[in-house]
């Protein structure tokens, strides 16, 4: 007789925020998607741009079975009463053409404004519109984005290297990302401009993706949260059904435990709590 095997409860949530999946990249962590949206529901799934990786396709094709499962399960969310917004990114603008459309139950859209269950309003946008390079320089965005890929490339190695001399997995992908738009200021230059059309707009804050580094903060009055990436970080936001926001790694990639989830991840300032 077959033993049943222990499957792990699907926790509920209000609302789930993901971007910057890259979806057509060879470095897409689709098993891991698919297994996070496995074990997570929630009333409203954004998609927060950068989900199909445009730019990649266009160089060569790779879309793999697992690629093709996680839009399969997005989708048959999306026929089951759960509300799908898709927000389209640099990678994908290719989607723009379709923004204010419904297709096979995803709403297509280029920025929206989240109202969390304690009452906070949040804009919802991938975040391309303050990248001051995607603005003035694309030749130069493609030319880091060439530079990333080599560098996730490499990482394979070089983790493999780490871990035989026993150390912990380190991302060179992202040191490198980090790296090249600091050296061009980008980072900086992309949360004032955040910050300043957010008060402009009389909202609590932005949840955002496009820089592949996930957190949650307050940033001068203003609650700053980016959802990260399926490429490395493996990083999703959650809305609780009482308002809060948190990040999730999954998992957490630099040691052996259980997929966590992160708490306190932004001060509680100016009358919001993260």
């Amino acid at each position: 007789m077959r033993k049943n095997r222990k499957t792990s409860p699907v926790r509920k949530l209000r609302s789930i925020f993901i971007s910057d999946l890259h979806l057509g990249s060879r470095h897409c962590q689709a098993e891991l998607l698919v297994d996070f949206l496995n074990k997570h529901s929630a009333e409203t799934v954004y998609l927060v741009g950068d989900i199909v990786d445009g730019w990649r396709l266009e160089k060569s094709w790779y879309w793999p079975q697992t690629h093709e499962d996680v839009v399969g399960t997005i989708l048959k969310r999306a026929r089951h009463d759960v509300t799908v917004i898709y927000i389209v990114g640099n990678h994908d603008e290719y989607a723009r053409k379709f923004v204010g459309r419904t297709i096979r139950n995803v709403k297509v859209l280029d920025r929206a404004v989240h109202e969390t269950a304690d009452g906070r309003r949040y804009l919802v946008v991938h975040g391309d519109q303050f990248d001051v390079v995607i603005n003035n320089a694309k030749w130069l965005a493609h030319l880091g984005d060439r530079f990333y890929e080599f560098a996730l490339w490499t990482n394979t190695w070089l983790n493999l290297a780490r871990g035989r001399l026993g150390l912990e997995y380190w991302s060179l992908g992202a040191f490198a990302k980090r790296h090249v738009k600091s050296f061009v200021n980008i980072v900086g230059r992309f949360e004032i401009v955040v910050s300043e059309e957010i008060r402009n707009r009389n909202l609590h804050g932005v949840i955002c993706g496009h820089i592949h580094h996930a957190e949650s903060r307050d940033m001068n009055g203003i609650h700053y949260v980016n959802t990260g990436d399926w490429v490395e970080s493996c990083t999703a936001v959650a809305e609780n059904f009482d308002g809060t926001l948190e990040v999730i790694r999954w998992p957490d990639r630099t040691r052996k435990m259980e997929p966590r989830a992160e708490s306190k991840l932004a001060p509680e300032r100016d009358g919001f709590t993260a």
